[in-house]
């Protein structure tokens, strides 16, 4: 036997031949905001902060939708009340949601009522003095009242009654005189629980809302509406 000692030889694999690294001098395009820097005179890209975006949706999950009804026409007091009102029913984690503003559908006026009525877990209305009128004649005998009152808005009217017949809880705020002899908000109709006024002469914003009255009738609406909320997105279990 020889001694010498078998050589293996080993295959040698070419290596691939790769084009050396390229300094990357501009990155690309991003969606976001702009600043420049004080070294460097051309604008360096950075992406948006999403952290408003993402409290803002989490803002929105955590509320339960409801009803506002109210008009589109009001003076420079009713809307500071609108606003105060607003703000009364986010504090308590209620969505507010009202039509046009927030949301609209491509259907006739009446089926967007029905749809954002059954798609809400309460409503609540305010009807705001809109048109001073007064009744001059009557077809049968003579006119009720001569003394001129004010009337809101129709869909006072309509928008409470289908969220009634929905049986969501319901909240009638009324500015004192409006409607006062008119369809659901003449006396005697709906229950007092649900139902407050304010005394826009008289009575400021803040007095208003700090009053116990609405203090006590909002909670009561609150919590109806929870429980509503509950009733109905609560999942079914089988014994």
């Amino acid at each position: 036997m020889s001694n010498t000692k078998n050589k293996v030889k080993t295959q040698q694999i070419p290596m691939k031949k790769i084009a050396p690294v390229s300094m990357i001098s501009e990155l690309p395009t991003v969606r976001g905001n702009v600043r420049t820097s004080s070294s460097n005179p051309k604008p360096i890209y950075y992406e948006k902060d999403t952290s408003s975006a993402i409290n803002e949706c989490v803002d929105r999950a955590f509320r339960i939708p409801t009803f506002l009804s109210t008009t589109n026409t009001v003076n420079d007091l009713q809307g500071q009340f609108l606003n105060r009102l607003i703000a009364e029913i986010e504090d308590a984690l209620l969505f507010p949601r009202t039509l046009p503003v927030s949301e609209q559908y491509p259907e006739n006026i009446l089926t967007n009522i029905r749809r954002l009525v059954f798609s809400s877990y309460g409503l609540l209305a305010i009807n705001f003095q809109r048109f001073f009128v007064q009744i001059l004649k009557s077809n049968v005998g003579g006119p009720p009242t001569n003394t001129p009152f004010w009337e809101g808005s129709t869909f006072s009217q309509i928008e409470p009654a289908m969220a009634f017949q929905f049986g969501i809880p319901i909240l009638l705020v009324r500015e004192t005189g409006t409607d006062v002899s008119n369809g659901i908000w003449a006396g005697g109709i709906t229950p007092l629980n649900i139902f407050v006024d304010w005394d826009s002469e008289n009575q400021s914003v803040e007095d208003f809302f700090n009053s116990v009255q609405w203090r006590e009738v909002f909670a009561y609406w609150a919590a109806e509406v929870r429980g509503n909320y509950l009733l109905r997105t609560e999942p079914l279990f089988n014994n």
